[in-house]
């Protein structure tokens, strides 16, 4: 299997699941800025493709990108990961990514969320400022204490595990 892993990352939890994915499919890691303006060519050797982006506002940040380049790569196999603060299992983060594949993409991509954490001190001033707001919002309502609790200051909780399911999928 040829891979190619194709990432953007914030504050780095990302790029560290596509390092390891990277590295248990024998394939490689890019960031998104390296490819996304690269001629077609550039991606015909691989015969799995793998996106993955991080979590904001229920999206996967530049998943336009890759889900406009799929139908080109169909015959491959495609997947798109989403890192985030939330926990494995979250339904909002299920509800996204359920939403983020069309019907007829579905037949071809499979879209898989793996928990990563926060850290505020690679945040830009404005995220930080929003998490801090949402975090503070979250803790005034006993349903979501918790989470507000967690997500008030960096953690991390990437793990290798995660990523069993997606490198199940794609068949390595």
């Amino acid at each position: 299997m040829k891979a190619l892993v194709i990432y953007t990352s914030q504050t780095g939890f990302t790029k560290r699941y596509a390092g390891w994915l990277a590295e248990k499919l024998g394939g490689e890691a890019v960031d998104i800025n390296e490819v996304k303006n690269a001629p077609d060519e550039r991606f015909s050797s691989y015969d799995t493709i793998v996106y993955g982006g991080w979590a904001n506002a229920g999206k996967v940040v530049h998943s336009d990108w890759f889900l406009k380049k799929a139908p080109k790569w169909k015959g491959k196999k495609l997947a798109v990961f989403c890192v985030g603060a939330a926990k494995a299992g979250d339904q909002n983060m299920k509800n996204a990514l359920d939403r983020l594949l069309d019907s007829e993409q579905k037949k071809y991509i499979s879209a898989f969320y793996l928990p990563g954490g926060l850290n505020y001190e690679k945040l830009k001033t404005g995220g930080r400022l929003l998490m801090k707001a949402y975090a503070a919002m979250l803790k005034k309502k006993p349903e979501t204490q918790e989470y507000g609790e967690l997500i008030s200051k960096s953690f991390d909780i990437a793990d290798q595990k995660y990523l069993e399911p997606l490198i199940e999928y794609l068949g390595a």
